[in-house]
């Protein structure tokens, strides 16, 4: 206990050192290249990274945490990891490449090309040094990955401002975002001395691939819900707007991206090598939250009341417009500290099952319910009509956990087997048969309130006159219902689909206790139960959070199904 509190104390203090000087080191660069760089070469690359950087979530399958994450990893395990790693790098690498024409076809702009192929070489650099930082995770070497990433972020400011002061504009910030992920992969394979061996088969890594794989869907969910606007903003908007946008966002993040790195990095080491010592991981969990929320409020509140003073030190007098989105986006510094620190706690304990039944939820929910609402509505007083209002109307009736122990007496009859969480799965095919089954039950209600929104909004929408013109014109039904009437009528659709998420975290405290599922809402269940009050409160936070973003999802989801909305001053 001794050597680990010594350990995690020195590692906090490497971090802490680490992160408070690659602090330095991108504001400095940051300041720099603000003032020899236009908004619009910050624009383009932004514009990229954000249809792009959806594979950055891919880019090592949530091997390494799982390999952290692990009590014990031999070194066949690790190096199969390595290539399998290697194999998602270079293909995610060939697959952002293959983008380019579509990324220049969305943007209407055609320099992004060459931006997307050069931005694409940096997955393959990620992927060959994962298992090495992992390693160097594991033996809790804190001290030498805050060495290699002060020399990463300092290679790579150096080229980019040497390129920026050379006039090569935009070009900067993409060797400047290549360099990063070349030079840590570097450092790490020279650092480690460890050299891979030949892949394996049947020595254990499936779970890992599994719970790797569950929290790669995690990051994907939560990438999507904070890059979107961007991509929006892109389309609609154009590369000034994204390069002003992407400043501001980047500025009232550094902050707290290097807390959570700091902290992050050590408290999810020293976590999941307590998780079977309840009492010391809760004391260290609490006392990691306490110091980044008593770091975090203070940064909030100076970001909110000296925006404009902030703009114009860090990034000079032409970014005066950014002034605004700064100061409205100060709030998300506070709301990711709340959300990270949850997310240390998830993982380490591999409470990571929930995500996946409310993703296949919602997914359940809106894949069956809008095509039969739809049908409900062309079919308006038919036979099938009925049987759908009826189904639906049933649906909305059952409780979920009446309904889950109907579906597990039923499997038990006709199956001989129960559909609850016994193991970890070995497969993907395993994992989403156990997940799906819950999913459904949990969904089912929703699924139901979907259905009918869909028809009661597409019977107004049937009777509109430009419905009419089309048929008039000659357009079949497929193109009139689902083309014309649906878009039109999707709106309270996705309204609803955002409040029902809501909802559908709700259920999972019930659905988790009936099929087993270790998840979040048991633990919230058992922290009910034990009276810890400071778990129960983070973890009501961090679903409320994930509430709020979601429904802010929706709303910059509405301006690109209805071209009649418009987010402007």
């Amino acid at each position: 206990m001794k050597d680990l509190k010594q350990r995690v104390i020195r590692g906090g203090f490497a971090k802490f050192f680490s992160q408070g000087t690659t602090f330095l080191i991108r504001m400095g660069s940051l300041m720099i290249l603000a003032r020899l760089l236009d908004p619009k070469d910050f624009g383009l690359v932004g514009m990229v990274t954000a249809v792009t950087g959806v594979f950055n979530v891919f880019r090592d399958f949530g091997l390494s945490a799982a390999a952290v994450q692990r009590n014990t990893i031999t070194r066949e395990q690790a190096s199969t990891l390595f290539w399998i790693n290697l194999l998602v790098g270079t293909t995610l690498g060939v697959l952002v490449a293959a983008m380019g024409p579509f990324v220049v076809k969305f943007y209407r702009e055609p320099r992004l090309l060459g931006v997307t192929v050069a931005l694409a070489t940096g997955f393959l650099f990620n992927s060959a040094g994962v298992q090495q930082s992992a390693i160097l995770e594991r033996e809790m070497r804190f001290t030498t990955l805050s060495v290699i990433d002060i020399v990463s972020w300092l290679t790579s400011a150096t080229v980019g401002i040497t390129m920026a002061l050379h006039g090569f504009g935009y070009w900067s910030l993409v060797a400047s975002t290549t360099a990063t992920p070349l030079v840590y992969t570097v450092c790490l394979w020279l650092t480690t001395g460890w050299v891979p061996g030949r892949p394996q088969q049947g020595i254990g890594i499936r779970s890992m691939m599994r719970f790797g794989g569950t929290l790669t869907l995690n990051g994907l969910v939560m990438y999507i819900a904070t890059n979107f606007e961007k991509v929006l903003l892109g389309r609609f908007w154009g590369a000034d707007a994204v390069g002003i946008y992407g400043r501001a966002y980047q500025l009232v993040n550094i902050p707290n991206d290097n807390l959570n790195s700091a902290a992050g990095g050590v408290a999810f080491a020293t976590l999941s090598r307590l998780k079977d010592d309840p009492p010391r991981y809760r004391s260290y969990f609490l006392k990691g939250y306490a110091l980044i929320l008593s770091l975090t409020v203070p940064i909030t509140m100076v970001c909110a009341l000296f925006a404009g003073d902030m703009i114009t030190v860090f990034l000079g007098a032409k970014w005066h417009s950014a002034i605004t989105i700064f100061r409205l986006l100060a709030p998300t510094v506070l709301a990711f500290a709340i959300i990270n620190p949850m997310g240390w706690l998830l993982i380490s304990l591999g409470l990571v099952g929930a995500a996946v039944v409310a993703g296949l939820a919602v997914l359940f929910a809106a894949l069956i319910g809008i095509p039969l609402g739809v049908i409900s509505a062309v079919k308006q007083n038919t036979r099938l009509d009925y049987i759908l209002r009826v189904l639906s109307l049933s649906a909305l009736s059952m409780p979920n956990f009446w309904l889950g122990l109907l579906v597990l007496m039923f499997c038990v009859s006709y199956f001989g087997t129960i559909p609850i969480y016994s193991d970890a799965p070995q497969s993907f095919w395993q994992a989403l048969a156990m997940y799906s089954v819950p999913a459904a039950v949990v969904g089912i209600r929703s699924q139901a309130l979907i259905l009918r929104l869909t028809r009661s909004s597409m019977l107004e929408v049937l009777r509109q006159d430009y419905i009419r013109t089309a048929r008039s014109k000659g357009a079949s039904e497929n193109v009139v219902n689902y083309h014309h009437a649906l878009k039109n009528a999707v709106l309270p659709v996705v309204t609803v689909i955002g409040l029902e998420v809501a909802i559908l975290l709700g259920g999972l405290v019930v659905i988790e206790t009936v099929f087993n599922i270790p998840g979040v809402a048991r633990f919230l269940i058992e922290a009910i139960r034990w009276r810890d009050y400071p778990i129960v409160q983070n973890i009501i936070m961090y679903i409320a959070l994930i509430v709020v973003l979601v429904n802010f999802f929706v709303d910059m989801l509405y301006a690109a199904l209805d071209p009649r909305i418009k987010y402007s001053d």
